[in-house]
């Protein structure tokens, strides 16, 4: 990356006074947050407690890992999501050029090489002068300076305990979240499964693993009876929806899973000429295609029974897992009553929080709150005052408000979604009225964002 290194050559000569942040964590939050920092010409130090120390999901060295899966989730802008990604884009974000360069197929989500994903990232904060990585735990947070606390949902110890004693919250909220399992490609049977996108879109970026209803039925009863991992006070704690169980979800009711991940509606059987009764996608989980995610299929069952049990579905009879799926607890904080709309304790403006940890929910939300972050730290640390607030017509700008917004009774973590958008005046008929509500909402968003733009481009020029 000739080009990046010469830029940030000559902003190294033009740091701005000696101003410095301090960063916890090179997650996506973190490491979008020190990226902005470095564009505005502020010196970062970045602590990593990799590969020192590894939560309890994360496995590689590299920076912004993803673990749940390597999907990003809609890229269509008519989607909260995919919205929030294009207004990422607009706004220079290291993750999302990360995201496009190292992009596969997956019909109509933004899927990564995971590989590709992160490596292009830590390479990116490692060679840039501004950020100085120092590797190693954090205990406490700093007494002194701009800091910001970006450990991701698994923050824990003495470090979890220390937040808690700064911000003052003694609820330690948290809710368990779970990983799907990954498969070789080359152990699926590609006999019973075919490749296909739902409606048609995408081409063949999935393989479907169809099931009749006999066989669904089968599958559901030994789902539900499966013996599962010993997870400490799960019972007794959330279990956060987007991430929910699959052998939760079948208890919930027999047609439940048919109705999510396992909804065949949308895709035809070659072998049959119909929609199946039940489906299970697999996505490409790397660019060599030798590995697939079971799409939707989070679980606590122990790894012999997922052998056992995803060994009754149709293709995956002698399927072989390059990881099999987990889960861990998520934490976050009661943002609301901490939080100001600029990811900093209203009672300590000089501690700013960023990721999963502050109650975004999903990887680009917790890039979306690391750049709006880094952005008011950035500035803090020069002496500027912020130049821009929060705009709810925005999904970067809504998300700030909601984790901020002290009206809030019964705090949950949530994803990017257009109910926390303000409102847009009009009326919208027919069979495509809410797509076309949704391009108007990101018509207005990406309009309202440039004054946004605007101002990180005078930060950073």
């Amino acid at each position: 990356m000739p080009e990046r290194a010469e830029n940030l050559q000559i902003r190294r000569m033009k740091m701005k006074n000696d101003a410095v942040v301090t960063i916890i964590g090179a997650g996506l939050a973190g490491s979008e947050a020190a990226n902005i920092c470095a564009r505005a010409g502020v010196h970062v130090k970045l602590y990593e407690m990799k590969p020192v120390k590894y939560s309890p999901a994360h496995h590689s060295e590299n920076f912004a890992e993803l673990v749940c899966s390597n999907s990003l989730r809609a890229a269509a802008r008519e989607n909260a999501i995919g919205l929030l990604k294009e207004e990422l884009r607009h706004l220079g974000s290291l993750i999302m050029e990360a995201a496009d360069k190292s992009a596969i197929p997956a019909g109509g989500a933004l899927a990564v090489d995971r590989d590709e994903f992160s490596g292009y990232i830590t390479e990116s904060i490692r060679n840039n002068p501004l950020i100085e990585v120092i590797p190693g735990e954090v205990t406490k947070i700093p007494e002194e300076g701009i800091v910001i606390v970006a450990t991701g949902p698994l923050t824990e110890g003495e470090l979890f305990e220390d937040i808690l004693r700064v911000t003052g919250d003694t609820s330690g909220l948290h809710f368990f979240d779970s990983a799907a399992p990954i498969v070789t490609g080359d152990s699926i049977d590609m006999t019973k499964a075919f490749r296909a996108s739902r409606y048609g879109k995408g081409g063949d970026d999935y393989i479907n693993c169809p099931m009749t209803k006999e066989q669904y039925l089968a599958f559901r009863e030994e789902l539900v009876n499966a013996e599962r991992a010993e997870v400490k006070n799960f019972d007794r704690e959330i279990v956060f929806e987007g991430c929910m169980p699959i052998e939760v979800m079948a208890q919930r009711g027999v047609d439940t899973m048919r109705f999510g991940p396992l909804k065949g509606v949308g895709l035809i059987d070659p072998a049959t000429g119909k929609e199946p009764y039940a489906n299970l996608q697999l996505r490409q989980d790397d660019r060599a295609k030798t590995m697939y995610n079971l799409v939707g299929f989070q679980t606590r069952l122990k790894w012999p029974e997922q052998k056992r049990v995803f060994g009754m579905i149709p293709g995956l009879e002698n399927a072989e897992y390059t990881r099999y799926g987990v889960m861990h607890r998520n934490t976050f904080l009661n943002s609301p009553l901490y939080l100001s709309s600029h990811y900093s304790l209203r009672a300590k403006p000089d501690i700013f929080f960023a990721g999963q940890i502050t109650g975004v929910e999903g990887y680009i939300e917790s890039t979306a709150s690391g750049f709006m972050a880094g952005f008011y730290a950035a500035q803090r640390a020069l002496g500027i005052e912020p130049s821009y607030e929060p705009d709810a017509c925005t999904v970067i700008g809504s998300m700030a408000l909601y984790v901020s917004d002290p009206h809030i009774k019964k705090f949950q973590p949530m994803n990017a979604n257009f109910s926390i958008v303000s409102p847009i005046e009009g009326r919208f008929k027919g069979k495509t009225a809410k797509k076309d509500k949704n391009n108007a909402l990101a018509d207005r968003a990406l309009e309202h964002l440039k004054a946004f733009e605007d101002s990180v481009g005078k930060l950073t020029e």
